[in-house]
């Protein structure tokens, strides 16, 4: 308990055994310990320098623990002291750091990885350090990353990362492909079927994509892009085939198909209740759905729409006939 000011277990015990005796010699505390005299001794030194233990200036080779209350107080004291300077120093290092990132040069927007291993191991750095939204273009001929063995993409969904995914047609042909692109629908991931996809891509809160190199060589490569006019493209690429392609989802047999459509049943409950005043949260409670589920359910309609706002989903909601006005 005490390793945080800097003793450790053998030097806690002897203190501990010196504070219920009061006051011991060598041999004495050396019996209570079952060590040998001189590792005792030495411990006793080192509590010494602490401020824990003093020898007594009225029985020569006896030893006094000094008050708890006050030794440990200034050793914590102490502690503090040193992590506010240490808390200081990270927070000037950060602010160095956001310094340098606000202008980067010109090198450091684009990293060119080499290599299947190096590939598939930055892919699933860009999404295990995703926050809040990975958006995905994906192919049915991976070569160095498997979209059904993408390991992080679980591990983020739980963590409550937004996913957007794009396949293109022949993602459905591979042997596990609707096995996997159910179970990303179960994870309440929005999955979007298209003929084909321009080129593999994903990106990770906006700040982050990769795109693979085309190459004459046999050894996969990728482009990981930060932030800058080549990454809001890339952004603005997916955002358009996005927008081309069908929602992906599962039918009453559980089989996911792609399909163009308005809104479901659920959709309608959603929506009359929302129209009533209910907030999302009630809404989800009322309908026995997770919040997530509602959310991306209205996310969805004003896609379908083609509208900004909820406001406007309202009004598209009673002149498409989808609620009844009374």
């Amino acid at each position: 308990m005490l390793a945080a000011i800097g003793l450790d277990e053998a030097h806690e015990s002897a203190y501990r055994a010196l504070v219920t005796v009061g006051a011991a010699d060598v041999p004495d505390l050396a019996r209570r310990l079952t060590l040998g005299e001189y590792d005792t001794e030495r411990a006793l030194r080192r509590l010494e320098r602490h401020g824990l233990a003093a020898q007594s200036s009225s029985r020569p080779g006896r030893w006094v623990a000094a008050p708890p209350g006050v030794a440990l107080g200034a050793l914590l004291t102490q502690q503090r002291h040193e992590l506010e300077k240490a808390e200081l120093a990270a927070a000037l290092l950060a602010e160095e750091y956001r310094a340098a990132a606000t202008e980067p040069a010109v090198h450091d927007l684009v990293e060119v990885v080499i290599g299947a291993a190096a590939v598939a191991q930055r892919f699933l750095q860009l999404q295990l350090g995703a926050t809040h939204e990975v958006c995905a273009l994906v192919t049915g001929n991976p070569v160095a990353v498997s979209a059904l063995e993408n390991v992080a993409e679980e591990q983020a969904a739980r963590r409550g990362v937004q996913y957007r995914v794009v396949v293109e047609q022949a993602v459905l042909d591979l042997p596990d492909g609707i096995t996997e692109l159910t179970a990303a629908l179960s994870r309440d991931e929005e999955v979007r079927v298209i003929e084909t996809v321009p080129t593999k891509l994903v990106v990770a809160d906006r700040s982050l994509a990769m795109v693979p190199l085309t190459s004459r060589t046999a050894e996969p490569a990728a482009l990981v892009v930060h932030a800058s006019g080549l990454l809001e493209l890339l952004s603005g690429l997916f955002e358009s085939v996005w927008r081309e392609a069908l929602p992906l989802r599962l039918t009453a047999s559980g089989i996911a198909e792609a399909r163009a459509g308005g809104p479901d049943g659920t959709d309608l409950e959603v929506l009359s209740l929302l129209l009533a005043g209910l907030t999302d949260a009630s809404v989800a409670k009322q309908l026995g759905l997770g919040l997530r589920t509602v959310q991306r359910r209205v996310k969805r309609l004003m896609e379908l729409t083609g509208v900004t706002t909820r406001l406007q989903l309202g009004w598209h909601a009673y002149a498409r006939g989808w609620v009844a006005r009374d």
